[in-house]
């Protein structure tokens, strides 16, 4: 069957674009082997994920304009059933987690939607995104054939199915959404279920179908979906990828734009060239819908991020940087690539494939079918070549893909990044915190202190103890001594931070999170009290088996005396007490009366609630605290917690370069920066929960820290920096299949202002020759036209977006026959 009916019947598909009238459109949707078929046509789609918990709903209007500017088609999120169910049969579909708004916003500009429901989701969220409640079901068992697991998730998907059937969002009901996912990435590890996964993951599948959302249904990772779902590709490349059976689409999920931070980690990047050029390869070899994941990753608010030790920026080098604004020139490059793809979409869809080598390292893929023709060109090798391609020679970069929409003239080549893709170099601006009252304070208590305290023999494991209500748990014991001797007490503990209150503290780490103390102590004769903090960062979220991997102090404990004798304390009894004294008084809120205001503020002292008023930062921008001089704890603004901060935990000192040759295969530790640095100072801070006076701030400091050292930061943009050389392809916009028009056209160097309301104040750097350098370091090379500062001074002061055209009819013949490019930096405001 060449094509596979996944609708029952056909309906009206809403586009809303801006606030314009909607427009009904067919959306029945099937597929067949090679695209998704919307109302009978076959599609070729761009996707970006953006996770709607991520923003907050007053960004997801920009976000997805932004996104929808960029050349995307479809949106991709994940259900985050953690957030939506945090208590059994207690739901949440508010603020952050107002899903069939965010949805209903993603129609208005445009945009399908892909509903990745799960419920098991990964995506370095706590706890993979169940809800902790399931643990504590009898007799369950998560991701296998397990009945109160089944039971638990079918009727979390109904529920997530029948909630976007009643607002009618799915295609089949005239809304945008147009695919959904069932299970995430369990392939990757069914094998450590045994017999069982086969048995479950055909069940999910037939119960995805029954249903009946009237949209396709996918699998990402899984080799052995059963029909008719469709089995999709997670990665870095997913060119090699094919479907399990002939009459399913080649489609990609998750293209890592990135990668995601660990606090302890140096920041990971993917060049621009390196990302196009896997898309590139993509659809060269038969690829019809690929997605970023991520085209927006945001931030992990409060105790949502997973790991453990998953930081709270959650930016993963997206085409949108954590606060929403473009990254260039990574989102320009890919917004030409998608043009491209675009001009290349009929040949694509009408006919399969056909790949021939032209030599090492080198091939040529074309798509033909009566009147239309496209071709891609790659070079896999890490070195230039001169290839000929029916009857014409090209040139193409090492690791690129050319693109010719007319099996002839090359519109966009993915190693070229500086086609209308401006580099930003960004940087923040502190400000002091201004308010009407300076910081006041309140001691957090060592040890037990709340009346819900309670006593067990042994050692209780942190997760099933606290259920995840918190991140800290204290135990506690008393021991007798009877002479005081010196002595030392050995702490083994699952992680993920402990803090000894004998003397000391210990932290595990992303690698391994289990912590190992030795602590010496001194003891007084009679009653001593020993009081263990363990601390978690954030829960596992993948893995075989992840939701049994414990956290605390799960021992042994052993005081060892001074005569060489040693006690096992690990099977005592042992006082608990979940969470803070202070997360139980709600100091989180600051509407305590406890506060204290003296001169004599604490500082550098471990267990301490700090609270101070402060005023908005002018300006509608992004806003962020800068937390250097804290240690490590949780922030709160007007009582939302903007998550967990913690900047002394320094990246390590090796590993990083200063550039990273995108040529070659990529890996998440290919290309690092920040090496022996805070792996995070910066804290989003949503404009949107604040006021313009009067604002509430509150840090738990958990290390000890000085709060009068922090500060607000707003980014800034330092430079745009453009270079575009006389080989560079007309800007994809201005392409044409008749040649000569093409070469009449010729390459342009553009600049735009990222912000609305800014202009080009200033040109800090022209040559039009052979430059030298990158953006910040440009200097003239051996060629160097002398008026190419005030031609462009000219074209570009005092606008918000310039273009000028890289040749010699525009700035004189500087040096005969040598390839020249045009470089420019400037400045907006």
């Amino acid at each position: 069957m060449k094509r596979r009916e996944i609708l029952a019947a056909a309906a009206c598909f809403v586009v809303a674009v801006a606030a314009a009238a909607t427009t009904a459109l067919g959306a029945n949707v099937s597929y067949d082997h090679r695209a998704l078929v919307i109302d009978g046509k076959r599609r070729v789609l761009i996707s970006g994920s953006i996770h709607y918990p991520r923003s907050t709903p007053d960004m997801w209007p920009d976000l997805l304009q932004k996104s929808k500017d960029g050349g995307v088609d479809v949106i991709e999120t994940y259900v985050f059933w953690s957030g939506h169910e945090p208590v059994q049969n207690q739901y949440n579909f508010e603020g952050r987690y107002d899903l069939v708004q965010f949805i209903k916003l993603a129609a208005k500009a445009g945009l399908y939607v892909h509903l990745r429901i799960g419920p098991y989701v990964c995506a370095e969220w706590n706890y993979g995104g169940f809800p902790l409640w399931l643990h504590f079901i009898p007799g369950i068992q998560l991701r296998t054939d397990n009945e109160p697991y089944k039971a638990e998730m079918k009727r979390f998907t109904a529920k997530i199915v029948d909630l976007m059937k009643k607002e009618k969002l799915y295609a089949s009901q005239g809304g945008p959404i147009i695919l959904s996912q069932i299970e995430n990435e369990y392939g990757n590890v069914d094998s450590a279920y045994g017999p069982a996964a086969k048995t479950y993951i055909n069940w999910a599948a037939k119960m995805a179908v029954s249903l009946n959302t009237g949209v396709p249904w996918v699998m990402c990772q899984q080799k052995d979906a059963p029909d008719p779902i469709i089995n999709t590709c997670n990665g870095f490349y997913c060119d090699q990828f094919t479907p399990n059976s002939n009459n399913k689409p080649k489609m990609w999920t998750e293209n890592w734009s990135g990668w995601f931070l660990s606090f302890g980690g140096a920041v990971p990047y993917r060049p621009v060239e390196d990302l196009a050029f896997a898309v590139g390869r993509f659809f060269q070899l038969g690829g019809t819908f690929q997605n970023y994941y991520m085209y927006h990753g945001g931030t992990n608010f409060g105790r949502t991020s997973g790991g453990p030790f998953i930081s709270t920026s959650y930016d993963y080098d997206a085409p949108l940087d954590e606060y929403g604004q473009l990254r260039q020139p990574k989102w320009g490059h890919l917004k030409d690539l998608h043009k491209a793809i675009k001009l290349c979409e009929d040949a694509l869809l009408a006919t399969d494939p056909a790949t021939t080598s032209l030599g090492s390292n080198v091939e040529a893929t074309t798509y033909k079918s009566g009147s239309v023709c496209a071709a891609f060109l790659a070079n896999t090798g890490t070195s230039d070549k001169t290839v000929t391609f029916s009857g014409n020679s090209y040139k193409l970069p090492a690791w690129s893909v050319s693109i010719l929409p007319d099996c002839k003239t090359v519109a966009f080549n993915t190693a070229k990044v500086w086609i209308n893709a401006v580099t930003v170099v960004p940087s923040f601006t502190r400000e002091a915190i201004d308010g009407d009252s300076d910081w006041s304070w309140i001691d957090e208590p060592v040890g037990i202190t709340k009346d819900d305290a309670f006593t067990k023999p042994g050692l209780q494991d942190q997760i099933n103890t606290t259920s995840d209500q918190s991140d800290y748990l204290w135990y506690s014991l008393s021991i007798n001594s009877e002479d005081g001797a010196g002595s030392q007490i050995d702490v083994e503990s699952l992680g993920h931070v402990l803090h000894t209150f004998v003397n000391g503290s210990a932290t595990g780490n992303s690698n391994n999170a289990k912590v190992s103390e030795d602590v010496p102590v001194t003891l007084v004769a009679g009653k001593n009290t020993i009081d263990l903090l363990s601390v978690t960062v954030g829960l596992q979220n993948y893995g075989a088996f992840f939701d049994l991997k414990g956290a605390g102090i799960t021992g042994p404990v052993v005081l060892k005396l001074k005569n060489g004798s040693a006690i096992d304390l690990s099977s005592q009894k042992w006082t608990y007490q979940v969470g803070l004294k202070g997360e139980g008084l709600g100091l989180s809120s600051g509407d305590s009366a406890q506060w204290v205001s003296q001169s004599s503020l604490p500082t550098m002292k471990p267990l301490v609630w700090y609270k101070r008023s402060f005023n908005t930062p002018g300006g509608d921008g992004p806003l962020a605290i800068d937390f250097t001089g804290m240690g490590k704890g949780e922030a709160w603004v007007n009582g939302q917690s903007i998550g967990r901060y913690w900047p002394t935990n320094i990246a390590p000192s090796s590993g990083c370069t200063d550039s990273c040759d995108y040529r070659g295969s990529y890996g998440a530790n290919k290309c690092l920066k920040n090496c022996g640095k805070p792996s995070q100072t910066l804290y989003h801070v949503p404009r949107s929960w604040l006021k313009s006076t009067g604002n509430t701030l509150v840090l738990f400091e958990e290390n000890g820290g000085d709060p009068t050292k922090i500060a607000f930061a707003t980014p800034q943009v330092g430079s745009l920096c453009a270079q575009v050389s006389e080989t560079h392809p007309s800007p994809v916009h201005k392409w044409s299949s008749d040649l000569r028009a093409q070469t009449k056209s010729g390459p342009v160097l553009s600049l735009s202002c990222p912000h609305p309301n800014q202009v080009i104040s200033s040109i800090k750097y022209a040559s039009y020759g052979t430059p030298q350098g990158t953006c910040g370091s440009f200097n003239n090379g051996q060629c160097h036209s002398q008026n190419t500062l005030s031609i462009v001074q000219k074209a570009c002061i005092g606008s918000k977006n310039c273009s000028i055209k890289v040749s010699n009819s525009t700035f004189g013949e500087p040096c005969g026959l040598v390839r020249k490019s045009l470089a420019v930096e400037a400045s907006c405001t």
